[in-house]
C-alpha cells in the first residue's frame, strides 16, 4: 500500500484524503495541532511543525513514504517540495522555484526580471526603511506578509500616516519577519483567484473567476465569494493563460495545481498577483470540479504517489457558479443559517462546520469561515442578481 503524507490538518484536506482512500492509498497528516479535523480521517497523525522542513523530512524518512502534499496549506508548500526533492518523490517543481512563488517579495522579483506586468512593489525586514520610501509609492498601497496566505496581515493603506499601523499588522503574520508593500492596482471588474492544473510543465487546465469580498467584514480584503465564468474579457484571459504558462515553464514546474490571483487592471494590463503551487482554500478546485467535472484533487494525489494521472483538457463551465463563504462580519455567538427559499432550488451543497452557540469571529482572515454553499445559476443575470443582494438571501445570524 502506498503512503502519501499530507501537510496540514484542516478541513480542506478532507478531500484530499477521501480520494487517497479511494485509491487505496495509505494516508498520514501531519501539523503540531493534534485536534485539527483532518486527523480524525486520515490512517495516522504525526505531530510535527509543518515549517520545520528538517524535522518533517526525518519523519517522511522513518515513515517511508512514497508521496508529499501540501494542498491548501500555504506553509507547507516549502516544506513538502523539500521533502520530496531530499527523497526523490514526485515534486510540483525545483525547490527554489518553489521557494520563489512563496515568497511574495521574491516572485516580484522574478516577474519583474523576466518581463511580466508587475506593480511597483518592494519587500522590506525593516519598518523604518519603509517608511522612509513613501515617495517611491503611487498611493494607495497594499501592505502584506511576504509569507502567509489567507489575505491573513493583508491591508491597503490610503494615506501614508497610516502606514507604520498596517506594517506591525502584516509582520504580526509574518513567519520570517518580512514584508511588502506595492502599488494597489485598480481593477476592471473582478480580480480572480481560482485553480488550474499542469502535467509536466504544460499549462492543461486554466480557470478565471470573480473573487468577491464583503465590505462590512472586519477584514474587506478576506474573499468572501467567488463565481465562474470571470468577468474579464476573453482576449484579457487569453493573454494570462500565455503568460501564466510561459512562468511554470521559465520556473521548470512540473505536475501540479495552482492557485493563481489574476487581475485586469484599469491600466488596460493584466497582472499575475500571485501563483501557488498547491490547492486553494475555500474549496476551490471542488467548486471546479463541479462546474466542469476536472478532478484535479485526484490527480494531484496520484502523481504525488507515482501513478499515472488522468488526461486533462481545457472545458467550459456546466452552467454559472457561484460559492459564498459563510462568515459573519462581527464577533459573536452563531444563532443560524438563513438561506431564501428563492435560492433553494440553486443550492448544489451546503456545508455547515459549526453548531448553534460557538463563538464566531468578525472575518478578519479565512480562517473565520464558517462553512460554503455552493450554487448553479442558468444565467450570469441571475447569478450576478443574487451576489450583488447576497443579504437579501443568504444570513449568517450570530447575538
Amino acid at each position: 500500500m502506498k503512503k502519501l503524507m499530507i501537510l496540514g490538518g484542516s478541513r480542506y484536506a478532507l478531500p484530499v484524503i477521501d480520494a487517497a482512500h479511494k485509491l487505496g492509498i495509505y494516508v498520514i497528516t501531519c501539523d503540531y495541532l493534534p485536534d485539527n479535523i483532518a486527523h480524525k480521517y486520515s490512517d495516522e497523525y504525526c505531530n510535527v511543525s509543518i515549517i520545520d522542513k528538517e524535522k518533517t523530512l526525518e519523519y517522511a524518512q522513518k515513515l517511508e513514504i512514497d508521496g508529499i502534499m501540501s494542498f491548501a496549506c500555504d506553509p507547507g508548500v516549502i516544506t513538502a517540495a523539500y521533502v520530496a526533492q531530499k527523497m526523490r518523490l514526485p515534486n510540483v517543481g525545483p525547490y527554489e522555484s518553489v521557494c520563489i512563488l512563496q515568497n511574495k517579495k521574491r516572485f516580484r522579483d522574478f516577474l519583474t526580471k523576466n518581463g511580466f506586468n508587475v506593480p511597483m512593489a518592494k519587500g522590506y525586514n525593516n519598518k523604518e526603511e519603509a517608511l522612509n520610501d513613501i515617495i517611491l509609492f503611487h498611493w494607495p498601497v497594499i501592505v502584506k506578509p511576504t509569507d502567509s496566505a489567507g489575505s491573513k496581515g493583508v491591508t491597503r493603506v490610503d494615506d501614508p500616516k497610516d502606514l507604520s499601523k498596517s506594517i506591525d499588522y502584516a509582520l504580526s503574520y509574518s513567519h520570517s519577519n518580512e514584508f511588502i508593500i506595492e502599488d494597489f492596482i485598480m481593477q476592471n471588474g473582478f480580480s480572480s483567484d481560482t485553480d488550474s492544473f499542469s502535467i509536466d510543465g504544460e499549462l492543461k487546465y486554466v480557470s478565471f473567476n470573480c473573487q468577491r469580498f464583503d465590505a462590512k467584514a472586519m477584514n474587506p480584503y478576506t474573499p468572501a465569494a467567488y463565481s465562474w465564468p470571470s468577468s474579464m474579457t476573453l482576449e484579457h484571459q487569453e493573454e494570462l493563460k500565455n503568460e501564466i504558462s510561459r512562468l511554470i515553464k521559465l520556473l521548470g514546474m512540473k505536475t501540479a495545481v495552482y492557485n493563481i490571483e489574476t487581475r485586469e487592471g484599469t491600466d488596460g494590463k493584466v497582472y499575475i498577483m500571485e501563483l501557488s503551487p498547491r490547492g486553494g482554500g475555500n474549496r476551490l478546485a471542488e467548486c471546479i470540479r463541479y462546474a466542469t467535472g476536472i478532478d484535479m484533487i485526484t490527480n494531484m494525489v496520484k502523481y504525488s504517489v507515482g501513478m499515472n494521472v488522468d488526461d486533462i483538457e481545457q472545458k467550459s463551465y456546466d452552467g454559472c457558479w457561484a460559492e459564498i463563504i459563510l462568515h459573519s462580519d462581527k464577533p459573536g455567538v452563531f444563532k443560524n443559517l438563513w438561506v431564501s427559499n428563492e435560492i433553494e432550488m440553486n443550492v448544489v451543497e451546503k456545508d455547515l462546520w459549526i453548531q448553534e452557540g460557538c463563538k464566531v469571529g468578525g472575518f478578519e482572515a479565512a480562517n473565520e469561515a464558517i462553512g460554503t454553499l455552493v450554487l448553479k445559476f442558468d444565467d450570469e443575470k441571475r447569478l450576478e442578481q443574487v451576489l450583488s443582494n447576497q443579504d437579501n438571501y443568504v444570513k449568517v445570524n450570530v447575538i
